[in-house]
């Protein structure tokens, strides 16, 4: 149609931006090394541009040379040109700049258009699925969002992406991890006994954390957010369906002060207290720690606000059983597949950890050992299935009540039943119910 050829027409497009980006790698083809974050194939308009550049990451993923001659020999291995084609033009893109200087400005520039292309494409999707009405408008609206929230991301889901190109991007990361490993590990829990066996919660990775009810869940997930929040400086949202914002702080304050949780619930405050709870106030005042305290949340609502957060490092749940499917359901062991499943892609879309409070059946208390295993997790066994990481909380003295107290700093075993990127075991750690925090000690890590 004559006004689908208008459209085409005037999508936005930089032939000179791309003519110069790919002049500038064809003189200096370490320049890839600086534009292989910013864009990829995809982001050319002109496929002719794109087989060029891909052709380009090929060359320099088997460290080959990249010049006129081997790129014309590689385009016409991959069928772009014939024998006798396309070395003029390549040539006359070797000259369009007189260096690599700007590289990054072309490639900026690319990129932005390649956005606005991707931005009109998802407004017309978003408009044919609203007039269509053939889907809830709730999916439409979590669609919408989704498309635009995945290019304000810099990610296009729409396309397939090649190898090389990811290959290239892995290159680009173990460089990072060369010259600057600390940075650019997983997000660390804070506990270093942990973090040696974890090496740091994957920036798309669903956490579930999982224990019978008081051994200490909520906690451990509170002591990892503010750990998070005070040391790298990112956005730790946390949802917490079953205390109020209040409970919950009073949780965190009793934490970092060293205030006894029980003398904060009645006020029995001790001088020392209030100028332990001053500081802990000061420095907690200064974390980016954001709480909503809704009852009954959907992940679609979650997902909802945790978009409109800037510079998010982590994601807190409390709990799991709390939480409401977006289509209600009277098989509660499908729901919460459906809300175990929605979680990790939560967590793969917004590219930070999700931390994710669950109960246990009551499998442990009818077994001599009442360790938990992955057939205590309740309702389903997608939860297990979707989840990267299952850390069960275990501590024997619970099941001692002549022995329990609330004073005393026991041994908490932490257990890492699954681990998708490294190993499983256990590993010690302090409990100290008065003050309701975890604390690292330096034991040896037994192998599971």
């Amino acid at each position: 149609m004559p006004m689908e050829e208008e459209l085409v027409r005037r999508l936005p497009f930089s032939m000179p931006a791309e003519q110069s980006l790919l002049g500038s790698v064809l003189i200096d083809p370490a320049a890839l090394n600086e534009i292989a974050a910013l864009i990829n194939g995809d982001d050319f308009y002109l496929g002719e541009h794109k087989q060029i550049y891909l052709a380009m990451q090929e060359l320099f993923l088997s460290n080959r040379e990249i010049d006129v001659v081997t790129l014309i020999d590689m385009l016409v291995t991959r069928g772009v040109y014939d024998k006798s084609g396309g070395e003029d033009y390549i040539r006359t893109l070797s000259e369009a700049v007189p260096d690599a200087m700007n590289v990054r400005d072309y490639a900026r520039i690319v990129k932005e258009k390649s956005v606005l292309r991707q931005l009109i494409a998802a407004s017309n999707e978003i408009s044919e699925s609203a007039y269509s009405e053939q889907e809830e408008v709730t999916a439409i609206l979590d669609h919408a969002q989704n498309l635009i929230f995945n290019i304000a991301q810099g990610r296009d889901t729409k396309n397939f992406r090649h190898i090389r190109e990811v290959l290239q991007d892995v290159y680009a990361h173990l460089q990072e991890l060369r010259t600057n490993a600390e940075g650019t590990q997983g997000v660390k829990t804070g506990f270093s006994a942990l973090d040696r066996v974890l090496a740091g919660l994957g920036r798309s990775d669903l956490v579930l954390v999982g224990a019978r009810p008081g051994m200490g869940k909520t906690s451990f997930a509170l002591n990892i957010a503010t750990n998070v929040a005070k040391q790298t400086k990112k956005t730790v949202c946390i949802f917490s369906l079953e205390m109020s914002a209040d409970q919950l702080v009073n949780r965190v304050l009793s934490s970092e002060a060293l205030v006894n949780s029980h003398a904060l619930r009645t006020g029995e405050l001790e001088p020392e207290d209030w100028e332990h709870l001053a500081v802990a106030s000061g420095e907690l005042s200064g974390c980016d720690i954001l709480i909503d305290d809704t009852a009954g949340m959907t992940v679609t609502a979650m997902k909802a606000k945790l978009r409109r957060v800037q510079n998010l490092g982590l994601v807190v749940i409390d709990y799991l059983g709390l939480m409401q499917g977006d289509h209600h359901n009277d098989n509660r062991v499908q729901e919460v597949s459906e809300i175990s499943r929605s979680l990790k892609i939560l967590a793969k879309e917004l590219m930070v950890p999700v931390i994710c409070c669950a109960q246990l059946s009551r499998g442990p208390e009818s077994r001599t050992d009442k360790r938990p295993m992955l057939s205590d997790l309740r309702d389903s066994g997608a939860i297990e299935q979707d989840a990267d990481m299952v850390i069960f909380l275990y501590r024997s003295e619970y099941y001692k009540t002549d022995q329990v107290s609330d004073q005393n700093t026991s041994i908490a075993e932490v257990i890492i039943a699954k681990n998708r990127h490294g190993a499983v075991g256990s590993v010690n750690m302090g409990w100290n119910g008065q003050y309701t925090k975890f604390l690292t000690i330096e034991g040896e890590r037994e192998q599971g």
